[in-house]
């Protein structure tokens, strides 16, 4: 075999499993680029309200890893940043890296002068949109890196050179265009993570339509205390408290038209996110429709006790359609019943689509020659090239964990062996 030409190791993603992998290999001894599209590394653990194993806020675990990445001067990394080319082999590839402009340097301080200073406002990313934030804002408060961000279309408009002119430290420049840089590295870890499916695609739940529907990434921001409604979860439609509420299982997935497989987190995301209104609301009652209810190994007994909960019903059935009462807008859920073989039609103040776990792979196709399964997983690639976390197969936090540090020793391992 060839001898590697470089030690370094790329890593795609910003989320758990690849923070993770670009952490680990970097104490083991590696030059690491970490590569990440949003403005701030964390993934989507960092829009969660509490995760699984220990129902903690996501910055017991991202407060430490960022920690370990600013005193580690081994991990080089890019936000607003994608992968726009990869060849080559293992110990050898060239791969090449686009820069998107934040309009923000390094000089941020993160004072927000550039907020004050401007009126527009754009939906809020973080929160999936169920918000506004200024065209001049930073992704969330723990966010990390610590620096605002202008959105490209304001940055074209004329406000934003007052917003400019508003930075006391000359953090602000509009001029920023994209950029290229290219790398040459050892070994790839794809980390890209998921995209919650699509509701809108779901045309007998008719999402777009009814106000208080919502996907369960939406309500964990609903639940966390820096979301859109501090913490208090209520209707979109009128702020009221829901006394009823269903969260509704397999939405798109198991599915031949839509996602095929079971997304294995949704059953007890779902039920985490029913302690959430049982914890506000006492008396609220709450509904779970299932087709099987997934809870292995130490997460049964979690199932368990929310069953013990006489306000939450374990309700057998396929959700057939969702209408929404005009008058009240109250979602009337038509539902088929297995155990009594029977319809039903259950009207709730407030429903709750588990959307499934789609691979970011499926919508982002990796920019080289790698394999895919039937759902847009990434499969067993070529040497050096190493998937990790959700680009796998769908898996929960700690899941993704344990394989960052595994994709890290294998990175490590195809460098050592050319």
């Amino acid at each position: 075999m060839a001898n590697a030409v470089t030690q370094s190791i790329l890593v795609v993603g910003g989320g758990m499993s690849g923070l993770t992998a670009a952490i680990e290999a970097a104490e083991a001894g590696h030059e690491v680029y970490l590569v990440e599209k949003n403005p701030y590394l964390g993934g989507r653990v960092a829009q969660l309200h509490q995760y699984f194993p220990k129902l903690c806020p996501p910055y017991c675990g991202l407060e430490i890893n960022f920690r370990r990445i600013k005193n580690s001067p081994k991990i080089r990394f890019f936000t607003q940043a994608e992968v726009e080319a990869v060849s080559g082999l293992a110990g050898n590839f060239d791969v090449s890296i686009k820069l998107n402009p934040r309009y923000v340097n390094e000089k941020c301080t993160a004072c927000g002068k550039c907020a004050e200073a401007c009126t527009a406002e754009i939906d809020n990313p973080f929160n999936y949109g169920m918000d506004k934030i200024k065209a001049a804002y930073l992704p969330h408060e723990m966010a990390f890196p610590l620096r605002y961000v202008i959105d490209p279309d304001f940055a074209k408009s004329a406000e934003a050179k007052k917003v400019q002119e508003a930075c006391p430290y000359q953090a602000v420049e509009l001029d920023m265009a994209p950029k290229s840089v290219a790398l040459k590295v050892g070994a790839i870890v794809w980390a890209t993570g998921w995209s919650p499916y699509d509701p809108t695609k779901l045309d007998t739940y008719g999402f777009e339509k009814s106000e208080n529907l919502i996907t369960n990434v939406m309500m964990e921001r609903l639940a966390a205390g820096n979301g859109p409604t501090q913490g208090k979860i209520v209707r979109p439609s009128d702020g009221a408290a829901p006394q009823t509420v269903a969260f509704i299982q397999c939405a798109g997935s198991r599915d031949e038209n839509h996602l095929p497989f079971c997304s294995s987190i949704c059953c007890m995301a779902s039920m985490k996110q029913a302690t959430y209104v049982r914890e506000q609301y006492p008396d609220a009652k709450i509904y779970i429709f299932y087709i099987d209810i997934r809870a292995m190994d130490r997460l049964e007994d979690f199932y368990q006790k929310v069953k013990e909960d006489q306000n939450i019903v374990f309700f057998k059935g396929k959700v057939a359609k969702i209408e929404e009462d005009p008058a009240t807008k109250n979602l009337v859920l038509r539902v088929e019943d297995t155990v009594a073989g029977a319809l039903q039609q259950i009207t709730v103040d407030l429903a709750v689509l588990a959307t499934g776990m789609q691979p970011n792979t499926a919508l982002s196709p990796v920019p080289g020659s790698v394999n895919y399964d039937d759902y847009g997983f990434l499969g067993n690639g070529k040497a050096g090239f190493i998937a990790a976390g959700c680009t796998k197969t769908p898996a929960g936090v700690s899941e993704s964990v344990q394989d960052g540090t595994a994709a890290a020793l294998k990175a490590i391992q195809s460098i050592a062996r050319r």
